[in-house]
């Protein structure tokens, strides 16, 4: 007579080398995106008070930070600018200016260091005195006059050297009208990773203090344009639109908060799914380890490895370069 029960899970699990070669999904170097803040000055580098071990760099820590992640052999960096206020108008001009701090950093991080790819940040909240996406007349997100806008932003990075568009903005459109603009001009190698389901969340706090878009937001809100976070199916419909519009890859933003619409994305259309481990997500899980609540390399790891469990190919997270030396370390 056979011990009950015949089949036990758990002697897969009673050694390392055993719980390793039955492991289903890892976390590699290879799934990290770092996002990094990039501000003017002489200042090297500025904490950023609610994302703990974030700073703001200046442009030249900026090109040792790109040194950094190719040493440890992070793919990319997504570059988000901090734009002074003198810079900033109603109709985010600035982000046209082939001189403007985006452009300044892309050349700089590709003259210095050829085998990280940039990403950049399609979207006008960073040039506007408003702090929305785009253009806003009487009260209103215009969706088409935005458009315009969003391609100069788009052809301005790509002659700067930036190897993916990253448009965040969410208007209706977009992927094809920047696409489009992007070919005519010569920009074919150029990527598209579109933030296809974008939603209009609570967890983005911490990345409008380091940019310096929360003042500007005032009381006002981006639920016109970004996704309901009530909706799953929304979600599919805009992925299929950004990807029948040329969009190479897609995102889901937030991140753990959304790891179905990340299953259900991957699950349905198989293109390159990325989800960004945004800085609510981020200074929840550091804050914590910093009080001594949480231990935050294992938490970090873990939440990363529920991405790719969920179905992404890759992750934005501003603890990339903490989680590269720890995987090269074993």
């Amino acid at each position: 007579m056979p011990a009950f029960p015949r089949t036990r899970l758990r002697r897969n699990r009673q050694t390392d080398w055993s719980r390793r070669l039955v492991r289903e999904n890892r976390v590699t170097v290879d799934d990290l995106i770092w996002p990094v803040f990039v501000v003017n000055g002489d200042t090297p580098r500025v904490p950023i008070p609610s994302m703990p071990g974030v700073e703001r760099l200046s442009l030249s820590a900026l090109v040792d930070a790109a040194g950094q992640a190719a040493e440890l052999g992070i793919p990319a960096l997504a570059i988000f600018p901090v734009i002074d206020p003198a810079h900033k108008t109603l109709d985010g001009a600035h982000a046209g200016d082939p001189d403007n701090l985006v452009c300044r950093a892309v050349r700089a991080v590709k003259a210095a260091v050829s085998d990280v790819g940039v990403i950049c940040d399609v979207a006008l909240d960073p040039f506007t005195t408003h702090g929305q996406d785009g253009l806003l007349v009487d009260g209103e997100i215009v969706n088409d006059p935005t458009l315009e806008a969003l391609a100069r932003q788009s052809l301005n990075q790509a002659a700067a050297g930036c190897d993916v568009i990253a448009p965040s903005d969410m208007m209706d459109g977009r992927i094809g009208f920047i696409r489009e603009a992007l070919d005519e001009a010569g920009y074919q190698r150029v990527q598209i990773l579109s933030y296809a389901a974008k939603y209009a969340s609570a967890f983005y706090g911490p990345f409008r203090d380091a940019v310096g878009s929360r003042k500007a937001l005032g009381g006002g809100d981006k639920r016109t344009y970004q996704m309901d976070p009530a909706n799953g199916d929304e979600a599919l419909r805009e992925v299929a639109l950004d990807i029948e519009e040329g969009a190479d890859m897609v995102m889901v933003k937030p991140g753990m908060p959304y790891l179905d619409i990340v299953r259900r994305v991957k699950e349905q259309f198989g293109l390159p799914t990325y989800a960004y481990q945004v800085s609510g997500e981020y200074s929840m899980l550091m804050g914590a380890a910093e009080r001594g609540w949480l231990d935050g390399p294992a938490v970090m790891l873990e939440s990363l490895l529920a991405f790719k469990r969920a179905g992404a190919d890759g992750v934005l997270t501003y603890a990339a370069v903490d989680v590269a030396r720890r995987l090269k370390a074993g």
